[in-house]
């Protein structure tokens, strides 16, 4: 039985590194929220708060049908709860730190964003770049965002295990390190119940890299609560 690259113990670096940043990509470069669209079946509210979320793959609907991504579920129990916001979804598959903190200051100023939900990193590591950049990129949108008026959700994202632990900690300190110099919220339960689930193939894609439709839920769960209290406070 195949397992998923997420918890696979022993899968070659080189490999994973040129599959994301090739195949994924090249993807991203047609991938339907390129240009910031508006979340699936959303009008626009003109007094309502708009989220902004800029990330990669894990966010950008890879190899999903359109509207079953965890961003777009997340607006419709938005809708369920009669809690008004307009969600643009800024996400590219392959993208970076370093994508995500040059296309940043123009999707600040189109939308205007009382909310960034940032989604990066976990290609930085993928790609073998530096940590130290990783941090640097994302401390800057946070702060970019918050001089913009947002308030900033910063979403962990867990590297495979083949990296090994130290590494991981290293990865998983980026991210505490960017929340508490920025006053940003942290989110450390993205892939809860998804990467680390018992039957290591019941929620990935094909090619075990990405969460399928059927995590889209536990996904959306996952950060759902924590930005609702962002909005009721926004």
């Amino acid at each position: 039985m195949q397992i998923p690259l997420w918890q696979y113990q022993h899968f070659n670096r080189l490999f994973l590194s040129v599959l994301f940043a090739g195949f994924c990509g090249v993807f991203g470069a047609f991938h339907p929220f390129a240009n910031a669209n508006l979340s699936s079946g959303s009008k626009v509210n003109p007094a309502a708060p708009t989220v902004l979320i800029v990330g990669d793959s894990l966010s950008a609907e890879y190899g999903l049908t359109r509207g079953t991504g965890w961003a777009q579920l997340m607006s419709k129990q938005a809708t369920e709860e009669k809690i008004s916001m307009n969600l643009i979804n800024a996400s590219i598959s392959g993208d970076t730190s370093s994508g995500g903190v040059s296309r940043l200051p123009a999707l600040l100023q189109q939308h205007r964003p009382k909310i960034v939900v940032i989604e990066l990193g976990g290609n930085d590591a993928l790609r073998g770049l530096s940590l130290a950049m990783t941090q640097s990129n994302l401390n800057s949108m946070a702060l970019a965002s918050q001089k913009a008026g947002a308030k900033v959700l910063l979403v962990a994202i867990q590297v495979p295990p083949n990296y090994g632990e130290k590494y991981r900690q290293q990865m998983d300190l980026i991210y505490e390190k960017v929340a508490k110099e920025t006053g940003a919220q942290l989110n450390r339960q993205f892939l809860k119940g998804v990467a680390d689930n018992p039957d290591p193939l019941k929620f990935f894609q094909a090619d075990r890299i990405h969460p399928n439709e059927a995590a889209q839920t536990l996904m959306m769960k996952n950060i759902w609560p924590q930005l609702k209290k962002m909005l009721r406070s926004s």
